[in-house]
């Protein structure tokens, strides 16, 4: 790369943020600004570079409510360092990325790493964390205008990173829950994959819910409409919102649903988010949202148990939920078969349901695979990764098939589905 000119702002470090790479885009030099929210940038820019990605956990608005709201902040152990690359006055490339003390709430759980720095002397945190706070759904890179190299870019921005982190002595660099393609980008700028187990239910060219439940055995099948009808004998009912559907006393009543199901769990809670991160999503991103409700019939003014759920093009990410009511099969039914119903009506392909249980396998979602990626600026912690992440890698492979060995398929059955939705008109 070539020469860089520092110019003249210092942060709350008292270090250089900004440096101006001596490279050109159209006729622009580049330069690296790292900012401390995501409010210094402006959000059509923004969503100019994040728009466009089938997620919506990288979006200016998401990204902001977890800032102003308390959730993500310094004092709960998220500092914002955002990088954002710059032609001229147009945002040409950004990586939301977050200095952190500690690793709760990321949902890869490191505390082996952390072990083993411990032993070697080495120092774990601070370290440099890339990824859509508290939201353990797969999405993450880095936001590059398609009109550059993504290739040249990425080693433009690792460059500035590295640098960032041997000024402030940060040890480590992780990015969390990545998208996929960008992982095997990624692992060619030197970057290690860490492979972890989660769920996804995929859409088998399913036309009706009858279509998704034709395609387990029969046992399975039976249990399924079983737990369904369980819910209605309660005089349960079920109605799904989306967007402006959605009232505005949802948005309270999801933080009360889900501070009641973390208070469940001590010490082990997952407690991250605050009210008002709820409260703020109600004005500018509810057309991100989707909420399943239940309601004791002719009670549809106050549910008894909600779930929390993103949806963007055709993926649907499952987040929260709570009740206060005890009704059998209430939580599979208000996270899993309400939302796959309404995933099927309208087009989703994929539908990701959180971190959590075995159980789901028994409703059709299949045990996968997603990707941190990490690299250690001290030699002798990235050379145990080195020399053990493809065994771990292969340990957890083997669970992830051996849980799908248990998901109550009938493969014909699916096979006649793909090749009934081959056969149809487009």
């Amino acid at each position: 790369m070539s020469e860089r000119l520092i110019l003249d702002r210092r942060d709350q470090f008292g270090e250089i943020r900004l440096c101006m790479a001596r490279t050109r885009f159209q006729n622009s030099e580049l330069t690296f600004n790292w900012i401390d929210s995501i409010l210094d940038v402006d959000e059509a820019a923004w969503d100019a570079l994040a728009g466009p990605l089938p997620t919506p956990i990288l979006e200016w608005e998401w990204l902001r409510q977890l800032e102003i709201s308390g959730s993500t902040v310094p004092a709960t152990g998220w500092i914002p360092s955002h990088l954002t690359v710059w032609a001229s006055d147009e945002l040409v490339a950004a990586a939301p990325l977050y200095i952190r003390s500690h690793s709760a709430g990321e949902y890869v759980y490191d505390y082996a790493w952390a072990d083993v720095a411990r032993q070697l002397g080495v120092r774990y945190y601070p370290k440099l964390v890339g990824m859509s706070p508290a939201t353990p759904a797969v999405g993450y890179r880095f936001l590059i205008n398609p009109r550059l190299d993504e290739e040249e870019t990425t080693s433009w921005i690792l460059e500035e990173i590295e640098r960032f982190c041997a000024k402030r002595k940060i040890s480590n660099v992780g990015f969390n829950f990545v998208d996929p393609d960008w992982a095997d980008l990624m692992g060619r700028h030197g970057f290690n994959r860490w492979k972890h187990q989660s769920y996804a239910w995929k859409n088998k060219s399913y036309r009706t819910f009858d279509d998704y439940l034709a395609v387990f055995n029969k046992n399975q099948r039976r249990n399924i409409k079983r737990e369904r009808r369980s819910t209605e004998e309660e005089g349960v009912v079920l109605r799904a919102y989306h967007g402006d559907e959605i009232p505005d006393s949802f948005f309270p009543a999801m933080y009360r649903f889900y501070d009641l199901t973390n208070s469940q769990y001590g010490p082990w809670a997952a407690r991250f988010l605050t009210r008002e991160f709820f409260l703020g999503l109600a004005e500018r991103f509810r057309h991100r949202l989707l909420f399943m409700a239940a309601f004791e019939q002719g009670r549809e003014d106050k549910p008894i148990a909600m779930s929390f759920l993103l949806t963007k093009g055709e993926q649907l990410i499952g987040r929260f939920w709570g009740t206060t009511a005890h009704v059998n099969n209430l939580h599979f039914n208000t996270c899993y078969y309400g939302p796959i119903e309404w995933a099927i009506d309208h087009g989703i392909q994929i539908f990701d349901p959180g971190a959590g249980s075995p159980h789901k396998l028994r409703r059709g979602f299949e045990a996968v695979h997603n990707y941190s990626l990490h690299r250690f600026l001290d030699r002798d912690m990235q050379r145990v990764m080195d020399n053990y992440i493809d065994e771990i890698n292969r340990m957890e492979q083997e669970q992830i098939d051996a849980m799908n060995n248990a998901v109550p398929f009938v493969e014909e059955r699916i096979k006649d589905l793909s090749s009934e939705g081959d056969a149809s008109p487009s």
